[in-house]
């Protein structure tokens, strides 16, 4: 697996130009989500990841801080993707038999 160094200490770029945290399987992208979702400080993005350092988490967060129009256009690209594919789904099994006894809208 080919990477590229950043300035940021604990982030590299995988061969498809992926922000990642070095020597993790997190993308940057997914603790941006988790903080823009959830609200969360980098102390409690460390304690949910408890493998990450608050270091690396720092990091990610820097990196998102000076590349926030790219992130933030994939967050939404990625976004309306995962709505038009829940839209144009069929509905589960489970969900159709929860319907059936008035559990579901």
């Amino acid at each position: 697996m080919s990477q590229t160094q950043t300035r940021y200490e604990h982030v590299v770029l995988d061969e498809a130009e992926v922000p990642r945290i070095d020597g993790t399987r997190y993308k940057v992208i997914h603790l941006v989500e988790e903080r823009l979702a959830y609200g969360w400080s980098p102390e409690e993005l460390q304690f949910q990841h408890p493998d990450l350092t608050l270091g690396q988490v720092y990091s990610a967060l820097a990196y998102y801080a000076d590349h926030s129009e790219s992130m933030d256009e994939t967050i939404r690209v990625e976004l309306a993707a995962y709505d038009e594919a829940r839209a144009s789904a069929a509905p589960s099994p489970l969900l159709a038999k929860l319907r059936a006894k008035g559990l579901r809208r």
